[in-house]
């Protein structure tokens, strides 16, 4: 056992470790080919890895952050830890002012719980609207979603055509697995949402957010009135098995 242990822990560790040189060495392609590239920042544990890579590692790739009004205070806070920690400031977005006023005179402060129609409605102007208007004249947009994730997310490519808004998609970390995010995490002693200790392994606006319970989903907790099937806000959109995919190898 004292043998063993040691051994298991430095494999464990060289796992992490090589998955985060390739994906060091796959931005830096990609930023090579595409010439620009940014990253939408989410503030969860996936983005703690990939702002850790691209601001010690690629800092000339830009990074941006969607601040849709209804976020946690943890998130913000984490936002300035972020900050403080790299002596750098991450953009960030926000809705348009008029749309948002309409739409809360029109569906009202909440009624994004009444049905799927306003739900998706409230995430478009929130989040949609403000990411297009980040990514626009990018060649290429860096996202932190995993395979792990979700059964549609698990249909993705580390680099695929993003038809819905007209540019590449990458998603370095889409092999990763939670745990191999959190040794990372962990190693470089990075700070994270304190939501995650509260049983949120998945973190979006307050009101569309609750603590998983045991034995559900790691997403459960997003939407959660909602169908699982409809769990996701619109800046993924979903893998139709006829489209060709345009993922590059």
């Amino acid at each position: 056992m004292t043998i063993v242990a040691p051994i298991m822990g430095e494999l464990t560790a060289f796992g992490w470790a090589h998955k985060a040189a390739n994906v060091r060495a796959r931005l830096a392609a990609a930023l090579a080919r595409h010439g620009r590239l940014v990253y939408s920042n989410s503030l969860g544990a996936e983005a703690m890895v990939l702002t850790d890579i691209i601001w010690t590692h690629l800092p000339q790739i830009d990074m941006f952050s969607i601040d849709t009004g209804r976020l946690h205070e943890e998130t913000y806070g984490l936002l300035q830890k972020l900050q403080q920690r790299y002596g750098r400031k991450i953009r960030v977005v926000y809705p348009d002012a008029r749309a948002l006023e309409q739409l809360v005179v029109q569906r009202g402060i909440n009624g994004f719980y009444e049905n799927l129609a306003a739900r998706l409605e409230c995430c478009r102007i929130r989040k949609v609207e403000p990411f297009r208007r980040a990514i626009r004249d990018y060649p290429a947009w860096i996202t932190g979603v995993r395979r792990e994730q979700s059964p549609e997310r698990a249909l993705g490519q580390p680099e695929e055509w993003d038809a819905e808004y007209g540019l590449y998609k990458l998603s370095p970390l889409i092999d990763w697995s939670e745990e191999e995010v959190w040794q990372y995490i962990r190693a470089h002693r990075l700070p994270y949402n304190a939501l995650h200790d509260r049983q949120y392994p998945s973190i979006g606006c307050a009101p569309c957010t609750r603590a998983i319970q045991p034995g559900e989903s790691r997403r459960a907790g997003r939407w959660w009135w909602e169908q699982a099937e409809s769990r996701e806000c619109g800046l993924h959109p979903k893998h139709l098995p006829a489209a060709a995919s345009a993922a590059v190898n």
